[in-house]
């Protein structure tokens, strides 16, 4: 297992800033853009998936770490449900929406197997966790 000293190096922050960058450039080149509200509802909930764990990791204590990987996962899950307001809107068609539902149910379980992951260790500072994801 590779050490992590930056949550850069973590596939789920990653694969989070993928997505919330997904978001915005639907926000940007759809008729999604004249929908202020949904639209920055949509990039603030992305967006808070990424930088929840920017700030766990940063928080150096594996509890906080938790919670804030779990305040991503609810993000993931508040950007699951606006993508279907955004779809129900037909701002985008259901290919599209059935690939990003998928890739944030995707993320929110390997959160979640990260969160377990880390409930099996004892750590004691951010700076030298040892990840899988």
């Amino acid at each position: 297992m590779a050490t992590i000293k930056r949550f850069e190096d973590l596939e789920i922050w990653q694969e989070s800033r993928r997505l919330a960058t997904e978001i915005i450039v639907i926000s940007s080149t759809t008729e999604l853009r004249s929908d202020y509200k949904l639209s920055d509802q949509i990039k603030g909930s992305s967006g808070s998936v990424m930088d929840y764990i920017a700030q766990g990791f940063e928080r150096d204590v594996s509890n906080e770490f938790r919670q804030f990987l779990s305040l991503a996962k609810e993000s993931a899950g508040a950007t699951r449900s606006q993508l279907y307001r955004v779809f129900d809107a037909k701002y985008i068609d259901e290919k599209t929406l059935k690939i990003l539902i998928n890739d944030y149910e995707t993320l929110s379980k390997r959160i979640s197997s990260f969160i377990n992951y880390l409930d099996k260790k004892d750590f004691k500072d951010s700076k030298h966790r040892e990840s899988k994801t």
